[in-house]
């Protein structure tokens, strides 16, 4: 099992750029997929990005794509969630998950989940 905290959310003026950070308990974080989502009011949550065990994959919802970017540091046992070129419909509670398995379906059916961070863009 897998314990998930997230850190780094705040407010941001439309245009700028935040930095998620999600740290991972366990020796085996290197074993998991990785993933955002979020979940913005009176919405359903949304998958966001993911990437592979190893860091090698990276997946994107077309609505971040370009503008966001995940990495991983695997001797931190953590994930990162690079924000940039922030839109005021970025606004939402932003979760990391994770996963064992293949990569066959990186945006769906994650078993943990952290307790989210907020993230607030103003126009």
């Amino acid at each position: 099992q897998v314990q998930l905290v997230e850190s780094g959310g705040g407010l941001m003026q439309a245009g700028g750029s935040l930095r998620l950070s999600c740290a991972a308990s366990g020796r085996t974080f290197s074993t998991y997929i990785m993933g955002w989502f979020r979940q913005a009011p009176g919405k359903e949550r949304e998958f966001v990005a993911a990437i592979s065990s190893g860091g090698g994959s990276r997946y994107y919802a077309n609505s971040v794509k370009g503008r966001f970017i995940i990495s991983r540091d695997n001797a931190k046992n953590t994930v990162y969630l690079q924000m940039n070129s922030l839109k005021p419909e970025d606004t939402a509670v932003y979760y990391c998950t994770a996963k064992r398995g293949g990569w066959d379906n990186p945006s769906a059916r994650y078993d943990y989940w952290g307790q989210g961070t907020q993230v607030t863009v103003s126009s």
